[in-house]
């Protein structure tokens, strides 16, 4: 499942399908050596009825899927391909970085042919009924990851716009997302 090459990797735990809340180890390994666990884990919130099934880099499973609207966390085996915040990146990001701007969305109607992806609608006419805006005035957007969950094609109707983010408060779970706390975010 995992790329023999990768390097780093976040592990994201709940106590059940339904929790809301979670923890995230990350992990880093040399060629061919085991992974070792690099600092403290992390306190997460997760989808509000918890984890499902997603589509990623795992083959299928049986059990809950991911489906769009269900306010799951999708749970398998992704890959984190990009960046995206309100402020400059930083000089260690090592991911390609979206700054947010009040025309960059992300696209969650299934009916569209932009499903699951970030466009500028500066560059983009929207073809789509529903979408994300990604620059949003209480900063859980302030800095975020892109998990690819539902790409290569995207299936319409399995699952958009999930992110690694900033949590609201501790307590308050994502529609579908992983969130944490502004500082364990930056540090990820």
């Amino acid at each position: 499942m995992l790329p023999i090459a990768s390097s780093q990797l976040l592990l994201s735990l709940s106590a059940h399908w339904n929790a809301a809340h979670g923890q995230l180890q990350r992990y880093e390994r040399a060629a061919g050596g085991d992974w070792e666990p690099v600092g403290a884990p992390v306190a997460t919130v997760l989808g509000r009825c918890g984890m499902a099934w997603g589509r990623g880099l795992h083959p299928p499973v049986a059990g809950p899927s991911k489906r769009e609207g269900d306010g799951r966390a999708p749970a398998g085996v992704f890959a984190v391909t990009a960046l995206f915040g309100d402020g400059p990146p930083a000089a260690a990001f090592r991911l390609p970085y979206r700054p947010a701007r009040p025309s960059l969305k992300c696209v969650d109607d299934p009916a569209s042919a932009h499903y699951n992806c970030l466009v500028d609608t500066a560059h983009t006419h929207p073809d789509w009924a529903s979408c994300e805006d990604m620059l949003r005035p209480d900063r859980r957007y302030a800095l975020g990851a892109v998990v690819a969950h539902n790409t290569d094609p995207p299936a319409p109707g399995a699952g958009s716009c999930i992110f690694l983010h900033v949590w609201e408060t501790p307590a308050t779970p994502t529609a579908g997302c992983t969130a944490m706390a502004l500082e364990d975010m930056r540090a990820l």
